[in-house]
């Protein structure tokens, strides 16, 4: 395997814009490699506390017997442990771990049934909920019992994806996801947050609005302006100077420093009530499982954590599409997804064991990161991982980010989750846009995912079965609609008859293709196993496990996966003769060919 810190361009195609770039490539220096993890880890960051915060918010102030802080460094430490360990051994993608939605949905159904809440939304802000006033609402104990309840269902989450795939579920499942059922996915992940955001955003409108604007004109406006920022070392040649898009590799940092700025002033930086602690957080702090309280195990648990690991395992699989399109890689093969989908499932039952109420899982925004760069790398992600883990350590250091201001995280993840919703777009354009098929499959999966979800929120009377288990369930996912757009585009896309060429897959390719299209797939099968082949010492190993676990390594008879997708001009082309690995950025050009 080569350097995870080299990034090279795609090769040059005809009449190339004038955004497209480095016309040579080398190694990623240590520098800009740090500016990048920087920005990535600020919009983990942003998650996290958003995420959190909406969490929170249900709880009295004041009532878990330890700081948010240290809430907060437990999933730090969780999304660092997992991101590290998903890019050396898992699926081996540059993915960024994090919270989303997924957990979020899940966990609010157990705290609203738990304790009764007045459910409001006003104007565009998103779903908020009041702590119930009334002569039968609980105590205070019944919120820290709650909270248990939520990690416990975050521990069933975490096994049930580890068990998907040390079965080998997410390899089968993956080869049969074509563009159809990719494009309703990321059209819904995108849009699937946007009351979330409106409602960051809408603690001050102007600052948002500013941070949006700053961050078009950084990363698409002056994304083609170069300036001497730093050298690059060609893997071929000698020492030289080259000109680097610094506005569109800063296209997140740029903007963030602006506003907060900004917002010191107007005094938009006070810490949110829910994550304020009564008490200094500690400045170290070990995370170690029961610390606060073991997870609580029930019935009710048993079924949210049920929704939540089918949630996270269709977002993960499309995240892992997303990713490998943008960086112009090979689709992953069985055996990377099967230990991605592993290792995730690791991360949330260190989470929940951490007392967390939010598992980890891959992150879109952070992939819309990736795409607004157009560059990406393992050693980014590496450093963001352990960046993560050594704030686990430093819950003061943590408490110091939830300064960040409320229209900051919105308008991070306003324009990050914007980008994952253009890329549906671009992998609907795979397809026979014009067939009948694929316009209903579209439109009916996207439809349904929207309309379901607002259902279950504005129903005069709640879904109930009688039985509060499966209440949770049903309520989990039916709310889900990242899961309800896959579920529903590929069940219609592999029941429904279609032609390869019409759902946009590579056996539609006419039989009088050249020589050089011929030879496509096992150039890209070979590309497949440099970059999701194990480590050496942990290769060395495959042979010696036991047969049930072989699903997690690439074997040498592995046939050509030829259903996984299909295969662009530039993604299997040799991008840098004699370079230690290829590249890990995409032009925008290439980004187009989604």
């Amino acid at each position: 395997m080569g350097s995870p810190g080299v990034l090279a361009p795609l090769p040059p195609r005809p009449s190339l814009s004038s955004h497209a770039w480095a016309s040579r490539c080398g190694s990623l220096t240590w520098g800009l490699s740090c500016l990048l993890a920087l920005q990535h880890f600020l919009v983990l960051a942003s998650l996290l506390c958003a995420f959190h915060l909406l969490l929170l918010c249900s709880l009295p102030p004041g009532a878990p017997s330890y700081s948010p802080a240290q809430l907060l460094a437990s999933s730090f430490f969780a999304c660092g442990m997992s991101t590290v360990l998903q890019t050396w051994t898992g699926s081996r993608l540059p993915l960024i771990q994090a919270p989303s939605l997924e957990f979020i949905i899940p966990a609010l159904v157990l705290t609203s049934q738990k304790l009764p809440m007045a459910i409001q939304t006003s104007g565009n802000a998103s779903l908020t909920m009041h702590q119930c006033r009334g002569p039968g609402c609980h105590g205070l104990e019944l919120w820290n019992t709650s909270l248990r309840e939520v990690s416990g269902a975050v521990v069933v989450s975490g096994l049930l994806q580890g068990m998907l795939g040390l079965l080998g579920a997410p390899g089968r499942v993956f080869v049969h996801c074509g563009p159809l059922v990719l494009a309703p996915s990321l059209f819904v992940a995108g849009l699937s947050a946007h009351r979330e955001v409106a409602q960051l955003c809408s603690a001050h409108w102007g600052l948002a609005v500013m941070l949006i604007l700053l961050m078009v004109v950084c990363s698409q406006h002056l994304g083609s302006r170069r300036v001497p920022l730093c050298p690059w070392k060609s893997a071929s040649t000698s020492s030289a100077h080259f000109h680097t898009p610094a506005f569109r590799f800063l296209s997140v940092l740029i903007p963030v420093a602006c506003v907060w700025v900004t917002a010191v002033p107007l005094g938009l930086s006070a810490v949110p009530l829910q994550l304020a602690a009564a008490a200094e957080a500690p400045w170290f702090w070990l995370p170690h499982p029961g610390d606060w309280n073991w997870p609580l195990l029930t019935p009710r648990a048993l079924a949210a954590g049920i929704s939540m690991a089918l949630a996270a395992s269709t977002s993960s699989l499309g995240c892992y599409a997303l990713c490998h399109q943008l960086l112009h890689w090979p689709p992953p093969p069985a055996h990377a997804c099967n230990r991605g989908l592993s290792l995730e499932g690791l991360g949330s039952v260190l989470a929940g064991l951490l007392g967390s109420p939010l598992g980890t899982v891959s992150s879109f925004p952070n992939v819309g990161t990736v795409s607004l760069f157009q560059a990406g790398s393992r050693r980014v992600a590496h450093l963001v991982g352990l960046l993560s883990l050594a704030l686990g350590f430093c819950p003061g250091l943590v408490q110091l980010l939830t300064t960040i201001p409320l229209p900051v995280l919105g308008g991070v993840l306003g324009v990050t989750q914007a980008v994952v919703l253009s890329a549906g777009f671009s992998s609907f354009h795979l397809t026979d846009i014009d067939s009948g098929r694929n316009v209903f499959i579209m439109g009916f999966s996207i439809f349904m995912a929207l309309l379901l979800p607002r259902w279950l929120r504005e129903a005069p009377v709640l879904l109930s079965t009688g039985w509060s288990p499966s209440d949770v369930l049903l309520r989990s996912l039916l709310a889900q609609p990242i899961f309800m757009a896959g579920l529903l585009s590929f069940l219609l896309e592999n029941t429904v008859s279609g032609s390869w060429l019409e759902r946009g897959l590579s056996q539609g390719l006419p039989s009088s293709l050249p020589a050089q299209e011929v030879q496509k797939p096992q150039k890209s099968t070979e590309k497949a196993v440099q970059e999701y082949g194990l480590p050496d010492p942990i290769q060395s190993l495959c042979s010696r496990i036991p047969q049930p676990l072989r699903c997690f390594c690439p074997m040498p008879e592995d046939p050509v996966d030829l259903e996984a997708g299909p295969s662009e001009p530039g993604e299997t082309a040799d991008l840098l003769p004699g370079s230690g690995e290829p590249c890990l950025a995409a032009s925008t050009e290439g980004l187009r060919s989604l």
